[in-house]
């Protein structure tokens, strides 16, 4: 009988004895990870607003004949520079030789009669109604050579201004009609960038407000100003648009180019702030931290909505106090509730 009870005994002790082996385990494995922390606080900062635009000329304007016929020379490729008064393009103006011509023509004929007839007027052997129609004629065969003269010369494009060809919509061969539009010539020693902004934002902008404009693809930035406001909001989208003006004395900006507008106001307004570093996103793309709790020595996981970037620091809307202990190194090793340890940067 002694023996019977001593079995489950021993099972029992072995049993606690496995688990309380497993727990000693399990604590083990969970060690305390090295993290650098700082602590969230406020800074003074001006309200500065982000927007994105398009590069535009600082003029563009679109080019066609006056008169119709076939393209017979186009002087530019897409993308070269055209300088003011430079030939674009001409027509073959062999039918308005021609027609020139036959103006002259009719002109010589009507001024020999008029000639004739103005001494017999003289010696007043013509009637002052017989010599008004000549008269008339003549001016009118005139006023015929003065127009064939200017549709002989509008066989001919010229650039009104200096600027890059930015499209050719002809080839050399084609007929044109009158007024088709076939070059597009802009200014481009200034240009302009084209942007909208949120009516919430629009009472921080004012004229001559200056303005800083990064080009991606010139990984280049560039400083502007304020040159138009617009007084009408866009139906749509409730904004309005601004236009900031650059100088482009080296042409390397170009218009399609894409921009980012920053525009700092004269409002100053203190927000929260943290290293841009210590910010992580989750794969639903929610913005979070780790926060330590002290008396825990853990890291805990908040998410946070995050604002502008302000000189390499994330400005902090909500989720986070002034004065909480943050992680800004290491923070990628960590879960929810992960024991720390704090080093020194």
């Amino acid at each position: 009988m002694i023996t019977k009870k001593i079995y489950p005994l021993i099972i029992t002790a072995a049993v606690l004895s496995a688990c309380g082996s497993k727990k000693e385990e399990k604590t083990a494995e969970i060690q305390a990870v090295p993290v650098v922390t700082e602590q969230a606080q406020k800074t003074t900062s001006k309200h500065e607003i982000s927007i994105s635009g398009n590069i535009e000329g600082h003029k563009t304007v679109r080019l066609g004949f006056m008169v119709a016929g076939k393209i017979n020379y186009i002087a530019a490729a897409e993308g070269q520079l055209v300088s003011k008064g430079q030939l674009l393009s001409s027509l073959d103006p062999a039918s308005y030789n021609i027609a020139h011509e036959m103006a002259e023509i009719q002109v010589n004929q009507v001024q020999d009669e008029y000639n004739r007839l103005k001494i017999m007027k003289d010696r007043n052997s013509l009637s002052e109604s017989d010599f008004s129609k000549v008269s008339f004629g003549l001016q009118q065969a005139k006023t015929q050579q003065k127009l064939q003269d200017k549709n002989l010369a509008d066989t001919k494009l010229y650039s009104p201004i200096s600027g890059v060809l930015l499209k050719k919509l002809a080839e050399t061969g084609e007929i044109t009609g009158i007024g088709t539009p076939l070059f597009v010539v802009s200014d481009i020693r200034t240009v302009k960038v084209n942007a909208f902004i949120p009516e919430s934002e629009l009472h921080h902008i004012k004229l001559g407000q200056q303005a800083t404009v990064l080009i991606s693809s010139l990984n280049d930035t560039f400083t502007g100003r304020v040159t138009e406001v617009g007084s009408a909001a866009d139906v749509t989208s409730r904004a309005f648009t601004i236009k900031i003006e650059l100088p482009n004395p080296k042409l390397l900006i170009r218009p399609g180019m894409i921009a980012e507008v920053k525009v700092s106001s004269d409002q100053s307004r203190e927000v929260l702030t943290l290293p841009a570093d210590a910010v992580l996103r989750d794969s639903d793309n929610q913005s979070y931290v780790y926060v330590v709790d002290p008396r825990q020595n853990k890291a805990f996981k908040r998410k946070i909505s995050i604002g502008q970037l302000i000189n390499n620091q994330i400005e902090i809307m909500s989720g986070l106090s002034e004065s909480e202990v943050v992680v800004t190194g290491g923070q990628h090793k960590l879960d929810d509730a992960t024991p720390v340890t704090i080093s020194q940067k």
